[in-house]
């Protein structure tokens, strides 16, 4: 793994001996094969052990043996390796230790058991183990590299050597192991299931995809199942691509992100899907990430968000463009093109170009669907009109493309970086070096621009350290030239809403400008939106104080794992294998409300790095930082390296107040606080919501615990009296209900009803009580809607129908899919629920139908 690569090199201090993770992978290089073979996807979660200097081959082959074997109880005889083709030590450990038959034992040259961290760096031999899906074909002749037979599915890497430009290899002083185990390859393997599309990763998702475009995955053709296939593989990569703060753009991953997401488009279109689908999709993956990555839940409505904008972007323009590309296509066929390509027919680079630049379809979108129909697509053509249009653009900008961050700081280095001036002030004046506007450079910047503004020198404070940038206005400075001639200059004025850094040392001013013209040489005065600013150090003091309370507290073993300032609250995450108790959270309060009212003194003093941790300064583990640091110090309470803006006294916080404490990862929690003005805010807000209640309930504050209390006896005593009333009715319906059972040919009854005004439970209680009366065999199928796009059913099937082979809670599950639901229950008595109530009269047909046919 790239991330250990110092490590393994020793350039890089270990914090642990041993390591297992879990990695989000994203692979775009051979799209093409996606949903076309059985393990070819764009995102998959790999599973990993390592060892940095600890344990070596014996212990690594053993523990893949064991997990393999005892973990996932796969059996043994179906289980080979491979070991790279100079590594007798890998050989005879398998074959001696772990008693793998030599037949079983395949050596293999450096293509493929070979591995390596770059072109340089730690490397060494591997050994990989393989599932074989048809042992009895024997061992003669047998090929690893067959997929039909066999699945890679752990990789060991046993990373012992150093790899220099020149090729050569030489030991490391630490001999290392890093593993890879694919998780949807083993979910195949224990699923028992053809393809890793099919496993309950991912089925889901495909067979939510197949009901929008009205198929059944089963019965789908193998172009629509492999074009269903690439929607629920692509899909699920989107929705872990935005949950961890990707957006769609043209360049980076945010270019992956948005090829991903057109590419489902197109091939949805390709299905039929009418409208937009990819929120529905999408929410599917979501679901079925809840248990395995919290995360991507909470950031549920900003990924179906950004899922619907971009859908919405590109469907404005793919019906115009796929009909070009269908036309192009078809006149490329037609004739024969008779260029460098010879007879074959080719998709010429202007045409390949304007579907790019005017329909937005990625290249590798045409060449996929030109590719499919036998036509090639002229790259040098395109790459010619991509050149030529970058020219065009420079030409009448004056522009240069700063897309690329090597060619930014390239840039950057013949401009002066830029001079914080914003410790003391938060008023100042610095001259504009540079104008960035949509990512490229220009020599000036217009009303309704937005642009980066970027200054010689400021009192605005940019992003970093966890605290937020700074917001406020830059005006032009009126020379005498300019105010004797004219006002225009003058009248410049840019409101800025966020200040970033830029290539590390240059601050830009992300503005939108309000008047005037903003140009480069131009004077500027810079005004820090001060009430905002004392915001920000008050809640940036107050982090210091919450994480010396949390050490006070908790213990000193208490380390930051990242932390957020904003204007409007603070954020602090930190090392706690446990939660916290509330009495804790309460004294960790206090002690800094206790700091805060004693108005401590701040001292900073930027001294050498050696002497800040000397004294004791808290820093972050893993932090790059410069020969010198700036250390806060609140003497006998707190001291840290730290760069951001902070109060002059704690007693200018005024008070400090913890909204919430919780786990966001495995042994790592985060306290949400407010302090200064925000906390102000928010006690201000929360006593207004109680005066609010007290008015409701006419009751003093100090009352409302118990007229709440009181309010929730009444309120589920009135619950029980609605769901005994529900259940009467529901008994007053049974004669009629069961009047309407048919008998069908195979002398069995079957009622398939939708009834109305039935909750859940008294739906069951029906279901139940009609199967008994109807005698052996029966079955009963009942759906309702109790709640507005609430759908409930419930199957109940005679044991003479279970006999048959039916279970209710297969059924009834599957039914429940039409509705956007699911459920289950037992062979004879199940339950599921729904989302999508105008889908009820479809899912009754359809268990109606299935029902007369199965008995």
């Amino acid at each position: 793994m790239l991330q250990f690569k110092a490590i393994f090199m020793g350039q890089a201090q270990r914090k642990h001996s041993r390591a297992t993770t879990t990695q989000k992978c994203i692979r775009t290089n051979d799209l093409e094969n996606v949903g076309v073979t059985a393990r070819h996807h764009s995102f998959f979660e790999m599973l990993g052990n390592f060892s940095f200097g600890d344990y070596f081959k014996p212990d690594a082959i053993s523990m893949a043996w064991e997990l393999s074997t005892k973990v996932f109880q796969l059996p043994p005889e179906r289980i080979w390796v491979s070991v790279y083709e100079q590594d007798d030590e890998a050989y005879a450990l398998w074959r001696d230790q772990v008693k793998v038959p030599e037949s079983r034992i395949i050596r293999m040259g450096a293509a493929d058991n070979f591995w390596a961290a770059g072109a340089t760096g730690p490397c060494g031999g591997c050994s990989e183990l393989y599932y074989d899906f048809f042992p009895e074909r024997g061992t003669a002749g047998a090929d690893l590299e067959d997929d039909s037979r066999f699945i890679e599915y752990y990789n060991l890497v046993f990373m012992e050597n150093n790899r220099d430009t020149d090729g050569n290899l030489t030991p490391l002083a630490r001999k290392n192991i890093d593993t890879g185990l694919g998780l949807e390859r083993m979910a195949q393997i224990l699923q028992q299931v053809p393809n890793n599309y099919e496993t309950d990763l991912i089925l889901p998702i495909v067979t939510r995809a197949a009901q929008l475009a009205d198929l059944h995955y089963e019965s789908a053709s193998v172009a629509d199942k492999t074009d269903l296939k690439v929607i629920g593989d692509h899909v699920r990569a989107c929705v872990y691509l935005i949950s961890d703060g990707v957006f769609p753009s043209n360049v980076g991953r945010g270019y992956i992100l948005r090829r991903l997401i057109r590419r489902s488009l197109l091939k949805g279109h390709l299905l039929g899907i009418q409208g937009t689908f990819l929120s529905a999709v999408a929410q599917v993956a979501i679901d079925l990430s809840e248990g395995c990555d919290p995360a991507v839940k909470k950031n549920a409505p900003r990924i179906l968000k950004e899922l619907q904008l971009e859908e919405e972007r590109f469907s404005s323009t793919l019906g115009t463009g796929q009909k070009l590309l269908t036309d192009i296509l078809q006149q490329a066929t037609a004739k024969q093109s008779s260029g460098t390509h010879g007879s074959k027919p080719s998709v010429s680079g202007r045409d390949a170009f304007v579907l790019y630049d005017t329909y937005g379809f990625p290249l590798e979108i045409t060449q996929e669907l030109a590719s499919a129909q036998g036509v090639i697509v002229d790259l040098e053509g395109f790459t010619q009109e991509m050149q030529i249009q970058k020219q065009r653009s420079k030409d009448a900008s004056k522009q240069v493309d700063m897309t690329a961050s090597d060619s930014l700081r390239e840039q950057l280095r013949q401009i002066r970086a830029t001079q914080f001036q914003g410790y003391e002030d938060v008023q100042g004046a610095g001259a504009v070096v540079a104008v960035l506007h949509k990512g490229h450079m220009v020599s000036s910047a217009h009303e309704g621009d937005e642009v980066d503004i970027i200054l010689d020198q400021t009192p605005f404070y940019a992003e970093s350290g966890g605290q937020v940038g700074d917001q406020g206005f830059l005006r032009a400075v009126a020379s005498a030239e300019s105010s004797s001639a004219s006002t225009g200059s003058s009248a410049c004025e840019a409101l800025v809403s966020d200040v970033q850094k830029m290539a590390g040392d240059f601050f830009a001013h992300r503005a939108r400008v309000t008047a005037g013209q903003v140009t480069v040489g131009q004077q500027m005065s810079a005004s820090v939106d001060e009430g905002l600013r004392r915001r920000a150090r008050c809640n940036h003091t107050a982090t210091h104080l919450l994480q010396a309370a949390l050490k006070t507290v908790l213990g000193d073993h208490i380390t930051q794992q990242g932390s957020l300032v904003t204007t409007q609250r603070l954020r602090f995450d930190f090392n706690l294998p446990r939660g916290m108790s509330g009495e804790e959270v309460h004294e960790v309060e206090n002690l800094v409300n206790s700091w805060i009212q004693q108005d401590h003194s701040l001292a900073t003093h930027v001294v050498p790095l050696q002497e800040a941790k000397d004294k004791g300064a808290v820093f972050m583990a893993g932090e790059q930082y410069g020969d010198e640091v700036r250390v806060i110090d609140i003497p006998g309470v707190s001291m840290e390296l730290c760069g951001g803006t902070h109060v002059t006294r704690t007693g200018q916080i005024g008070a400090f107040k913890i909204l919430s404490e919780g786990g966001i990862a495995s042994g790592v929690r985060r306290v949400e606080a407010v302090a200064g003005p925000a906390a102000v805010d928010h006690m201000n807000t929360l006593d207004g919501i109680v005066r609010a209640i007290g008015q409701q309930l006419k009751a003093k504050n100090e009352e409302l615990p118990a007229r709440v209390t009181g309010l929730m006896k009444e309120l589920q005593a009135a619950q029980k009296q609605i769901s005994d009333l529900k259940s009467e009715v529901a008994q007053a319906q049974l004669p009629l209900l069961t009047s309407k059972a048919e008998t069908l040919p195979s002398g069995a009854r079957l009622l398939a009803a939708q009834v109305d005004g039935m909750d859940a439970k008294s739906l069951q209680e029906a279901a139940s009580r009609i199967q008994a009366s109807l005698g052996d065999p029966a079955a009963v199928f009942l759906i309702a809607s109790p709640e507005a796009q609430k759908v409930s059913m419930v199957a109940a099937f005679s044991p003479a129908i279970v006999s048959q082979g039916l279970q209710a809670g297969k059924f009834v599950g599957s039914i429940a899919k039409i509705c956007g639901g699911g459920g289950g229950g037992r062979p004879n008595l199940a339950q599921a629920g729904g989302k999508d109530a105008s889908k009820m009269s479809e899912a009754l047909q359809m268990a109606k139908q299935q029902l007369q046919e199965r008995l």
